[in-house]
């Protein structure tokens, strides 16, 4: 989740973990579980036009898009705000990677929205730098918080991809998707205590699937060699903060746990794993989210669609559409579901040139509201 830089990358971190085999390729296609759209597809509501591909996003209160563009396009610009039908770089040019900020940042996908703070995870680019995470205030553009994850919790060749906040600010949960290291793990933060733990490593609920990602025709092995097929990725959190959701991007399963038991430090490794519960079948899965009904939002990244899982397990479409280029980073805001489309069957593997003349590329947006009055006339 691979641009020309990170196929180089890629080729030296072989040698530098040792573990990790040159050759990665899965070719067996993932179960379609896609069915006719429940809505039509101008329930999309496009609120942004980019010039190169999003990756993740927070909407604020004031609908203030806060975004970044995907690592793997090489942006110069990586952390960034909508507003006003303009782009801006958040919280500031310096801060971007190759900034003058003394602690620029290295490689941001996720950013998380807890009050007036703008949380971002710096992956480091897959750990070659240490994992980081940083909060800004919205408004005055402060720094207010930082954090340097011990190499023990993410090693060489991690990926931390995306994370969620509890609502109290506490805890912080975040997926390793682990694409070249491959040994995915979920990661907990304690804020109060200013300390980290890294649980759940190769568990069968964060592991990568058998399946190779096929997105609007374009297969996702590159030359024959590697399989862009990340560990553990999505990741969702209820409103009541009892259960945290999570899948690989390629798993055939959807999984939960509960929050109490990711937190309770004394439990041990075959008890926490023990705990985690499969729901059953899912689609292949990039962004995740959870509605105040419990309805868990899937993207289905192979028939650029939108599905939702029901409490009582039904996966139903909800949205389809041609302009839904590998449906990516989810937010949900008020009664609005966010959507960035970060197309990287066009991006992983292509050149800066044919990454510009993809564009633009959209954030869409939909009413939740009005989708289950389509549901449920």
């Amino acid at each position: 989740m691979i641009s020309r830089w990170l196929i180089a990358v890629s080729l030296l971190l072989v040698l530098l973990l040792g573990a990790m085999r040159l050759v990665y390729v899965e070719s067996a296609s993932f179960p379609d579980r896609s069915g006719a759209p429940l809505l039509p597809s101008t329930e999309l509501e496009q609120v942004a036009s980019l010039p190169e591909p999003p990756g993740n996003l927070a909407v604020a209160e004031d609908q203030r898009i806060f975004f970044t563009f995907h690592p793997e396009a090489s942006p110069k610009t990586n952390v960034a705000l909508w507003a006003d039908g303009e782009v801006s770089p958040f919280p500031s040019a310096e801060w971007q990677p190759g900034g003058s900020e003394e602690n620029a940042l290295n490689e941001v996908l996720s950013l998380r929205l807890h009050n007036n703070e703008l949380w971002l995870l710096d992956n480091g680019r897959h750990a070659l730098n240490s994992v980081r995470l940083l909060a800004f205030d919205i408004n005055s553009r402060e720094l207010l918080h930082s954090y340097r994850f011990p190499r023990d919790v993410f090693p060489l060749g991690a990926h931390a991809n995306d994370f969620r906040i509890s609502a109290d600010g506490r805890y912080f949960f975040i997926t390793d998707a682990s694409l070249l290291a491959r040994t995915p793990a979920l990661v907990v933060y304690d804020r109060v205590s200013n300390s980290s733990r890294r649980l759940l490593q190769s568990d069968a609920s964060v592991r990568a699937g058998e399946f190779e990602p096929v997105v609007q025709g374009q297969a996702m092995t590159l030359f024959g060699l590697f399989t862009v097929n990340p560990g553990v990725d999505g990741i969702a959190l209820d409103d009541a903060n009892e259960w945290l959701y999570f899948a690989a991007v390629a798993a055939d399963e959807l999984y939960r746990i509960r929050v109490a038991d990711l937190v309770d430090k004394e439990l041990p490794h075959a008890t926490l794993s023990s705990r985690v519960e499969s729901l059953g079948a899912k689609t292949m899965t990039d962004g995740m989210a959870v509605d105040a009904a419990g309805n868990v939002y899937l993207s289905d990244l192979e028939h650029s669609a939108i599905v939702r899982r029901t409490p009582d397990g039904e996966l139903q479409t909800l949205l389809r559409s041609v302009d839904l280029r590998w449906p990516d980073g989810f937010s949900r805001q008020g009664d609005y579901l966010y959507v960035t489309c970060s197309a990287l069957h066009q991006v992983i593997g292509h050149s800066r040139e044919e990454i510009l003349a993809a564009g633009p590329y959209p954030i869409y947006r939909f009413s939740l509201s009005r989708a289950e009055s389509y549901l449920n006339p």
